[in-house]
């Protein structure tokens, strides 16, 4: 029982010295006997057979370059391979990119379109209201709501009585308000 398990790990160490010697052949009779294996491993990790032949053949390649990498006396070289192979496989899947690119994935959602044809009807009220009132009341409106300035400050910049900003600001107000209950 022994000898039978002795016979793969050295017939395996001398594949691996004749391939450090440089013998092609000795890497065919390799790659003939595990590349089964590697493949099996890659395709499981992957569920992809092109992307499994892509490992299988960085594997090989790797132990080509590199048949130092392999050391007898840590294991044997079948499962030192089945573990190189399911590395790369997952190196290989985290450098994947996704199967979809955002740009078309379509997320469904309800149109509210009697909400947006109202809201635009809303807009064009407010629009038309603005449009409609004397300069210096749109004027203190839109330096109280969009430029975020106090009464105070719009009195002092605009060089008015605070009473009058205050009054301006109120009666555009109330216009904007009457134009959307219309």
């Amino acid at each position: 029982m022994s000898t039978a398990g002795a016979q793969p790990g050295s017939a395996d160490a001398a594949l691996i010295a004749r391939i450090r010697s440089g013998e092609q052949d000795a890497m065919a009779e390799l790659y003939d006997r595990y590349s089964p294996l590697v493949y099996s491993v890659a395709l499981r990790v992957l569920a992809d057979t092109g992307a499994a032949e892509d490992v299988l053949q960085e594997v090989f390649m790797q132990l080509w370059r590199h048949p130092a990498s392999f050391d007898a006396r840590r294991g044997n070289l079948g499962p030192w391979l089945a573990v190189v192979a399911r590395h790369r496989a997952i190196d290989a899947l985290r450098k994947r990119r996704p199967q979809t690119d955002l740009e078309d994935v379509v997320i469904a959602i309800e149109a509210d379109l009697e909400g947006e044809a109202e809201r635009a009807r809303s807009v064009a009220k407010v629009r038309a209201s603005l449009h409609a009132m004397p300069d210096t009341q749109r004027k203190a409106l839109e330096m109280a709501f969009f430029e975020g300035m106090t009464h105070t400050e719009i009195a002092a910049q605009t060089g008015e009585p605070l009473g009058t900003v205050k009054t301006r600001i109120r009666t555009a107000l109330v216009a904007l308000r009457r134009a959307l209950n219309a």
